[in-house]
């Protein structure tokens, strides 16, 4: 537990005092990143750095909805020929048509979506051709 500050001594060397001793007893030496060098000291300055770092860990998107299921149906794409079975391609690209019917049906916020559902067995013999090619 953290001890309090004594009376009479100033704020600034008490905290000095405690980090001294913190160091002493090699507190900050088991840190996450101890001796690496600080990320994006490179980069310039963003005032709203530590907001795209903490959405960037929580996977969040700042997209529109419509352009967000574009890169997904797009990310979709791009994974079916390193997918080892038929059924996987199959259950990949009906998960990304059932969005892309949805928002067909009732458009999303943002750019207009320009999407239109994957022909299935077309990317299923794409794929097929690419697994024997290879």
């Amino acid at each position: 537990m953290t001890e309090r500050k004594p009376a009479g001594v100033s704020f600034e060397s008490w905290v000095d005092k405690q980090i001294r001793e913190s160091e002493q007893r090699g507190d900050f030496a088991q840190l996450p990143g101890f001796g690496k060098p600080l990320e994006g000291l490179d980069r310039p300055y963003d005032e709203a750095w530590w907001i795209k770092a903490k959405m960037q860990r929580e996977g969040m998107s700042v997209l529109p909805p419509s352009l967000a299921l574009r890169k997904e149906a797009e990310d979709t794409l791009a994974a079916v020929p390193g997918t080892r079975t038929e059924a996987e391609v199959r259950r990949m690209l009906n998960e990304v048509n059932e969005k892309i019917t949805e928002a067909v049906r009732r458009p999303p916020q943002g750019p207009p979506l320009n999407l239109k559902p994957f022909d299935i067995e077309v990317q299923v013999e794409e794929w097929r051709a690419a697994r024997r090619s290879t």
